[in-house]
């Protein structure tokens, strides 16, 4: 039975979209006996294996609906401009592009963070914090029943966890160069641009070019709405899915650039304006009132299509190895001094 709204939403625009997209069922999650929902991996563009790829993610913990929503209304913009966009066509002649909007389905029909089995799949992966991590937050192996569970030690990763790692090595660190973005919701009262590390503070290998990053978004928008950082500037996690496979993606193929990005909209700004919200479990992580709803999802489209542009083109912004040092440096004052 399938009754997720963002769930049917994928269906229609596959359906418009389908002479130009590639559609997997990654795994099938049984979130009751009478729900069972897919985890959809959906592609398009150079399938080359020397081609840049961006991959859009979405829906990992269930409460927070609005990542999945902005992920989806992004592949919707995209397969509706196909039918006359030609600009589009030329660059996705020259670049990959993946969507996993909903990667915890059983979830988000459930209404929880965890995925059905009452696991944090953001703190899944098996990788240690190297300090102190904030009680309870940080990750907790006690119990299911508590929030932030990153399952029993030495277990498998959760099928959903699973799927997802699937896909990136398939189809973004097989590349010389990707990038991904993962939409969340709920931290504080700004829209943040995380980066790695969650699980330590020293910066990540890739640092120079997340700082060339940077300078190119905001020479294009420079009165953007984010603050970009660090994840470690706010805090220490156990079990980062994207440390886990940025830390592969080193082992693997040391060659290769890639660069994880996490969006971790601000969802006090709602409460804010809509102090009800409080009183809804749904309502601390999404906005309630349609014209908001709507405003958020048009906020964040600018920037998805952003870095589909700029993985497209990364031969023209990713720093030469004469530039490196002064990149790092500078984002070493920025965001580690």
């Amino acid at each position: 039975m399938n009754t997720l709204p963002e769930l049917l939403a994928l269906e229609k625009i596959i359906e418009l979209g389908a002479p130009h997209l590639q559609v997997r069922v990654l795994r099938q999650v049984q979130a009751a006996p009478d729900a069972s929902f897919p985890i959809l991996a959906i592609g398009l563009g150079n399938p080359a294996a020397d081609a840049p790829a961006m991959g859009f993610f979405g829906g990992v913990h269930g409460l927070e609906r609005i990542g999945a929503q902005v992920v989806i209304a992004y592949l919707q913009n995209v397969v509706m401009r196909l039918g006359w966009d030609a600009t589009l066509h030329h660059q996705l002649e020259h670049m990959r592009m993946v969507f996993m909007p909903v990667v915890n389905p059983g979830g988000m029909w459930a209404a929880t963070r965890a995925n059905p089995r009452g696991v944090d799949l953001m703190r899944n992966a098996p990788v240690e914090a190297t300090d102190r991590v904030p009680l309870w937050i940080g990750g907790q192996r006690i119990s299911a029943g508590l929030p932030w569970y990153r399952g029993r030690a030495g277990d498998a990763m959760e099928t959903e966890s699973q799927a997802l790692c699937e896909v990136v090595a398939q189809e973004l660190l097989a590349r010389p160069f990707s990038m991904a973005i993962d939409c969340h919701s709920g931290f504080g009262v700004r829209d943040r641009l995380w980066f790695p590390f969650a699980h330590t503070r020293t910066p990540f290998a890739h640092l120079a070019e997340m700082h060339a990053l940077h300078e190119i978004f905001w020479q294009a928008h420079n009165q953007h709405p984010y603050t970009i950082e660090p994840q470690s500037a706010q805090y220490l996690a156990h079990g980062d899915l994207w440390d886990h496979l940025y830390l592969q993606a080193c082992r693997e193929v040391p060659g290769h650039t890639f660069l994880p990005l996490t969006l971790e909209m601000g969802s006090w700004l709602w409460v804010k304006k809509n102090p009800r919200q409080l009183f809804s479990r749904n309502g601390i992580f999404n906005p309630l009132i349609s014209h908001r709803q709507q405003r958020v999802l048009r906020r964040h489209l600018s920037l998805l299509d952003f870095l589909a542009r700029a993985a497209c083109s990364h031969r023209r912004w990713v720093p030469p190895p004469e530039c490196r040092a002064r990149h790092r440096a500078q984002a070493l004052a920025a965001w580690y001094s």
